[in-house]
């Protein structure tokens, strides 16, 4: 199908046709890219609820996060994934407000959830419950700045020097609070971070060190960190994830990211024959198909 024919069938054929061709599509193709979660364009009615999990969920009644606010912008709104559960809008909203009491700039914020959650076409494999949400280190001095920024770079600064086991030059005292700061919010899980960075989170905190925990080492990375909420009290069918271990996750844990296997590229492609694809939770047709 061509660009202006599947234009043109986009803006004339109602969206239950166009969600049909699209399951269609993807029984046919491999791999699995086409989703109908990307053609929906606003959020489901009814109350809010995070159904099932980060890697195979859905959100009813999301909220859309704001373009700006104190401490922050949002960035790659084109994408219309800024939607979320109410406390993952509450978050980035309070961890702006701890970014304006540090200074004047701003912390430009990334993919939340599409308008009712599920698999994206690109990019991320979670992010499908309205709970995650990904933060760059760099700070914009204007939402202009933020837009200019993320739209015209493809490869957005790395706090991570070349060998991968220590931080760059960009990374410093501005990076270090805005994710303290995030990971002692108290609806935060967990932290996906590139293990040079927890490295250096390990090295420079001090005092109650309790926060440290929910920050784990994952791959890349290495220019915005990944924060993920708790299941929230309105929603029975959210799927929580195992607890994260005890201790900081600065012992051996985080030693073998640090290792030659894992930074070689080795260690990654072990185990990572296809797995078949989940089951959507049922919950989730209802959400997908609301009108």
């Amino acid at each position: 199908m061509s660009v202006s024919i599947r234009h043109r069938a986009r803006s004339q054929t109602p969206f239950a046709i166009r969600l049909g061709l699209i399951l269609g599509l993807c029984l046919l193709t491999a791999p699995v890219l086409a989703t109908p979660w990307g053609e929906v364009q606003r959020p489901s009615s009814g109350m809010t609820e995070v159904i099932g999990g980060a890697a195979n969920g859905c959100i009813g009644g999301a909220d859309a996060l704001p373009e700006t606010g104190p401490g922050y912008v949002s960035i790659r709104r084109y994408r219309n994934r800024y939607y979320g559960h109410p406390d993952l809008i509450r978050f980035v909203s309070d961890l702006g407000r701890a970014q304006q009491q540090r200074g004047g700039q701003l912390v430009m914020i990334g993919d939340l959830s599409q308008p009712r959650g599920g698999l994206m076409s690109s990019s991320h494999r979670s992010h499908q419950n309205g709970l995650d949400v990904d933060i760059w280190f760099t700070l914009a001095n204007s939402p202009t700045a933020a837009r200019q920024l993320m739209d015209n770079r493809s490869d957005p600064r790395s706090m991570v020097a070349p060998g991968g086991r220590t931080v760059s030059e960009h990374w410093g005292p501005s990076q270090f609070a805005l994710i303290e700061s995030a990971a002692r919010h108290p609806r935060v899980d967990r932290i996906f971070v590139n293990a040079a960075i927890k490295q250096e989170l390990c090295r420079g905190a001090r005092g109650d060190r309790a926060w440290l925990r929910k920050v784990r080492p994952w791959w890349k990375h290495d220019a915005h960190f990944h924060v993920r909420l708790a299941c929230p009290a309105d929603s029975p069918n959210c799927e929580a994830q195992s607890p994260v271990p005890p201790g900081d996750g600065c012992g051996e844990d985080l030693a073998w990211w640090l290792s030659d296997e894992v930074l070689s590229g080795k260690a990654r492609g072990k185990g990572s024959a296809k797995r078949a694809e989940p089951e959507m939770p049922f919950a989730c047709r209802a959400v997908l198909t609301d009108s």
